[in-house]
C-alpha cells in the first residue's frame, strides 16, 4: 500500500482529509487513504480529530500518533510510533472491508 511508509521504528501514513463530513470514516481511494472527519478545519480542530480518530482506529494511545506534515493542508502525513507496516495495513484492511 503506497500510503504506508516504514521509517525507523515508525510507520508514516499518507492521508487525504475531508473536514466537515457528516460522520467520521476511513476509506481507500486510488491507493490513498481518505479520512472524513466531522471536525471543521478551524484552529487545528480537524488535525486533532484526525490524530484521535487514527489512534482509536489502530487501537493505540493518542501519544503514539502524531501529525508530522500538512498542518494546513488536506494532504497530511501522520507518524505512528513503534509499530510495523504489516500491523497497520492489517488493521486498515479489516476496517475498510467492514
Amino acid at each position: 500500500m503506497d500510503a504506508l511508509e516504514k521509517r525507523g521504528n515508525d510507520v508514516w501514513v499518507h492521508v487525504r482529509v475531508q473536514p466537515k463530513a457528516s460522520r467520521n470514516s476511513i476509506h481507500l481511494a486510488e491507493s490513498r487513504i481518505r479520512v472524513a472527519l466531522t471536525a471543521p478545519p478551524v484552529d487545528g480542530a480537524a488535525n486533532d480529530a484526525l490524530v484521535a480518530f487514527l489512534a482509536k482506529t489502530f487501537g493505540l494511545p493518542r501519544r503514539s500518533v502524531a501529525l508530522v506534515q500538512g498542518e494546513k493542508s488536506r494532504d497530511k502525513i501522520v507518524r505512528i510510533m513503534d509499530t510495523e507496516v504489516d500491523h497497520i495495513a492489517g488493521i486498515l484492511s479489516d476496517t475498510l472491508h467492514k
